[in-house]
C-alpha cells in the first residue's frame, strides 16, 4: 500500500451540472430512472444544460457576477460549494494560504464576427487578406482578455478569497486531469498541505457547437446512452462545475475536518491513437496503479469518463471488456461532456459514491448491478481527441 504518511484526503467536493447542485441532488439523480437531455434549443445537437443556480447564496456581489462569463458563474460557485463542504470557506487564514490549480477552456466567441467570416470567406477573392483583415478590425481586445481561463482563478480568489499559489491549465481532458495529477503530487511532497482543484464549462454555446460539427463530434437525436451511441459516436456537451479540496492527512487531522475519501494516485498517458493504442495506455496505468495499491475486485468498480466519440469509447470499453471482474459507469450518460472540469467531476463523483458505500444505478444493459460495498474507484478519463487519465480513490479506514 502507498505510504501512510503520504495520505492525501479528499474533504470538500462542490459540484453543479445538469443534475442539479451539490452531493444529494446528485446521487439521487444518478440513482433515478434516466431522463433525456436537451435536443431542442441547440437543435440538430443535444445538451445538458446547467440547473437552476441561485449564484447569490455563493457569489453575493451582483457587480462581480456582472463581469463573469457563464462559465465563471458556474466554476466560483462550485468553489464555494466545496469550500463549504470542507468547513474552510470561514477560516481566513485557511483559504489566505490555501492553494489552487484550475482547469477550465475560455470565454464565448463573439458570434456576429465569426458568422460574417464564414458567410464571406468562400466569396473572397483573397481568402487569406479577407481573414487577416477581419480579425484585425472586427474582434475587440476586451474580448480576448475575458476568455483567458485564469479569469476563473481570479474570480474564485475575490469571491472567496482563495489567496495561495494559483496554477491555471487549458487544453481540454488531459488539464482537468493533470490539474488533480499534479494536486496531488504537490501535497504527496509536502509542497502543499491544502489545495482547491477543479474547473468549469458552459457548454450551453452555439460556438462551440459549430466547433465540434466540424469535426463531427456532436452527438444527434436520438439521445443514447454512452456506450450505445454505436460506430458514428459524438458526445453531448454538458455544463458543469466541479471542484476538490485535497489536503494532507496530517493537515486534516490538525484541523479536524472530516475525510470524504483518500485520493491515492493520479496518472497521464498519452497513447498516439493508433488502433489499440489507448486501451494499452490504459493498461499501463492499470498496471502501475495495481503495482502499489492492492485493488479488492469484490468492493472496486470503474467511473468512466467516457466522451462517446469514436474510436476512443469503443477502445475504453475494450479495457473495461479485459477486466470484466470490476463494474463500470460512465457518467456521461447523465451529465453530458465538459472537457476540462470531467475529471475532477468523476473524481467527487467517485467520492460521492465511496461515501455511501455503493455504485450508482446502471444507465443502461452493458452497465452490470453491483450488490458488494464499494471501497475503491477507479475513475478513467480518455479524452475525445488526446490524452488518457487515471485515478484510485479509496474509502478512509
Amino acid at each position: 500500500m502507498a505510504d501512510a504518511r503520504s495520505d492525501v484526503l479528499i474533504t470538500g467536493i462542490g459540484i453543479v451540472s445538469s443534475l442539479g447542485e451539490g452531493p444529494d441532488a446528485h446521487w439521487q439523480r444518478l440513482n433515478a430512472p434516466l431522463v433525456a437531455p436537451d435536443s431542442t434549443t441547440f437543435a440538430p445537437c443535444i445538451a445538458h444544460p446547467i440547473g437552476a443556480i441561485d449564484f447569490d447564496k455563493q457569489i453575493p456581489k451582483k457587480g462581480d457576477q456582472r463581469q463573469m462569463e457563464a462559465w465563471q458563474r458556474i466554476g466560483t460557485y462550485a468553489a464555494g460549494l466545496a469550500l463549504d463542504n470542507a468547513r474552510a470557506k470561514e477560516d481566513q487564514d485557511l483559504v489566505g494560504r490555501m492553494d489552487m490549480i484550475v482547469a477550465a477552456a475560455g470565454g464565448e466567441r463573439d458570434l456576429a464576427v465569426d458568422s460574417a467570416i464564414l458567410t464571406g470567406l468562400p466569396q473572397a477573392p483573397d481568402r487569406d487578406k479577407f481573414l487577416n483583415e477581419h480579425l484585425m478590425t472586427d474582434l475587440r481586445p476586451t474580448l480576448f482578455l475575458a476568455q483567458l481561463s485564469n479569469l476563473l482563478a481570479g474570480n474564485i480568489s475575490i469571491v472567496h478569497r482563495v489567496t495561495g499559489s494559483s496554477r491555471t491549465f487549458m487544453g481540454e481532458e488531459s488539464a482537468g486531469c493533470d490539474a488533480v495529477r499534479i494536486a496531488l503530487a504537490r501535497i504527496q511532497a509536502r509542497q502543499s498541505d491544502i489545495t482547491l482543484v477543479g474547473g468549469a464549462h458552459n457548454g450551453e454555446r452555439k460556438d462551440l457547437f459549430m466547433l465540434y460539427e466540424t469535426a463531427g463530434f456532436n452527438l444527434k437525436p436520438p439521445f443514447r446512452t454512452i456506450w450505445n451511441r454505436s460506430s458514428s459516436g459524438g458526445f453531448a456537451l454538458g455544463s458543469m462545475g466541479a471542484f476538490l479540496v485535497l489536503e494532507s492527512a496530517e493537515h486534516a487531522r490538525a484541523r479536524d475536518a472530516k475525510p470524504l475519501a483518500k485520493l491515492s494516485a493520479v496518472l497521464a498517458d498519452r497513447a498516439d491513437r493508433t488502433p489499440g493504442s489507448i486501451t494499452a495506455a490504459m493498461e499501463r496505468m492499470w498496471e502501475k496503479i495495481s503495482a502499489t495499491h492492492r485493488i479488492d475486485e469484490q468492493s472496486a468498480a470503474f467511473i468512466s469518463g467516457a466522451t462517446g466519440a469514436e474510436p476512443a469509447t469503443s477502445e475504453e470499453h475494450a479495457f473495461f471488456a479485459k477486466h470484466a471482474a470490476l463494474p463500470f459507469r460512465a457518467t456521461g450518460s447523465h451529465i453530458g461532456h465538459g472537457f476540462e472540469p470531467q475529471f475532477s467531476m468523476n473524481v467527487a463523483l467517485a467520492t460521492l459514491a465511496i461515501l455511501h458505500g455503493k455504485l450508482f444505478a446502471p444507465a443502461d444493459d452493458s452497465e452490470k448491478p453491483m450488490t458488494n460495498p464499494l471501497r475503491q474507484a477507479i475513475v478513467t478519463g480518455v479524452s475525445h481527441w488526446r490524452g488518457e487519465g487515471m485515478a484510485l480513490v479509496e474509502a478512509v479506514d
